[in-house]
Parts: structure tokens; sequence; C-alpha cells
């Protein structure tokens, strides 16, 4: 295999890589920029050098591969008492060292039709949200501007997304400027998410919040 298309594998896997891995990085996902970068342009080089290496059956190298990205993707999954959430971010590390291995064999086809698939996933999902249909799990962070008791924050929540739909997860206080910052892990649409920064607005101790 010659130099020249060597480096157009590993080009045409960093560019798509790079551009999923920046929208990734602006949703604020466990899995940023620079890891579907390396998964992806690494399957890809692994990829060249099996068919380079082995020729003729570079499929114990290939499957190596695809098996030790399945404990990366584990390291995205968030798990609480109950729930388990990252699902998502997990199969997507996974499915761009799949898209990295194509690419290093030369299946330019195959790879950009995977590329397509996942942005149309992207965006289904994206469009989903939107419009509020299905549930999704959020951090919440709360910032006061005085100390308050939690059952105040407990009632806002519980009105705006109903009981069991949240779960506190820290409380800082500090005694200095009189402030808080709690931080709940949230589940509902994405209206009654957004329902929750209408209303604590309303209230006279809040500061500021932060989704994720």
């Amino acid at each position: 295999m010659d130099i020249s298309t060597i480096l157009v594998r590993l080009f045409i896997t960093f560019a798509l890589s790079c551009i999923f891995g920046i929208e990734r990085q602006k949703s604020h996902k466990p899995i940023g920029f620079g890891a579907f970068i390396f998964v992806s342009v690494g399957a890809c080089a692994l990829a060249i050098t099996a068919t380079i290496l082995e020729p003729a059956n570079p499929l114990p190298l290939l499957s190596a591969i695809v098996t030790g990205i399945g404990f990366l993707g584990a390291g995205a999954l968030i798990k609480t008492n109950d729930k388990t959430f990252g699902f998502t971010t997990a199969a997507s590390i996974w499915i761009f060292a799949i898209f990295g291995i194509i690419n290093g064999v030369g299946e330019y086809s195959i790879g950009v039709s995977i590329y397509v698939l996942i942005w149309i996933v992207i965006f289904l999902d994206k469009l989903f949200e939107k419009q509020g249909v299905g549930y999704y799990q959020k951090k919440l962070v709360i910032n006061t501007n005085k100390i308050i008791d939690e059952v105040e924050v407990k009632n806002l929540l519980l009105s705006s997304i109903g009981t069991k739909k949240y779960r506190f997860i820290s409380v800082e206080l500090d005694k200095k400027n009189t402030k808080l910052s709690i931080t709940y892990l949230i589940e509902g649409t994405s209206e009654q998410i957004r329902g929750i920064s209408n209303a604590l607005f309303e209230k006279d101790w809040f500061d500021s919040c932060k989704i994720e």
C-alpha cells in the first residue's frame, strides 16, 4: 500500500470524526472532541496495519479493536442508584471505531454511508428533544443568592417535573457569601426541563442555574 493511499484514509477519518467531535463537545457529552478523533484515527491506523501485515486474514486484529473500544464506551455510561444513561454516547464511540476501521480498509462508500446515518440519528434525537418527545436526563446546578431550606428547591422541582423525577447529587455551602450551589439529576421532557428555568426566575433566592 503506497503512502498516498494511507494518508488519504487517515485524513478522511480525521476530518469527519473531527466535525462530529466538535458537535459532541458543544453538547457537553461525557466523551468529547479529542476522544472521537483518537478512537477513529487509531482504529483506522490499526486497520491499515492489519491489511498490510495480514492481507489474507486481517480479521483477528480488527475484531480486537472493536472489543477494546467496548470498554471505552462503557466508561461513558453514568450510573445512579436505579438508572444508567449515556448509552447514545457509548454507542457512538463504538460506531466511530467501526467507521475508522472501514475507512482503514478502503471501503469509503460504506464509511460515508455510516457517517451520514450517524448524523441522521443525532439530528432526529435533537429534534425529538426540542419537541418534547420522550424523556431526557440532565444535570441541574442551582446557585442561590442566600442560604435557603432545600425543601424550597424540592417543591419547585416537584411542581415542575413531578415526583421521583429528580435525584439529589450534592450541595456546596458558601457561608462567607451566604450562597448555596445544589446539584440534581433531573428527568423529564424538554418542555418540563425548560419550565424549571422559568420557575426559578420567579424565586427571590435564585441567582443562576446550569442545565447540561
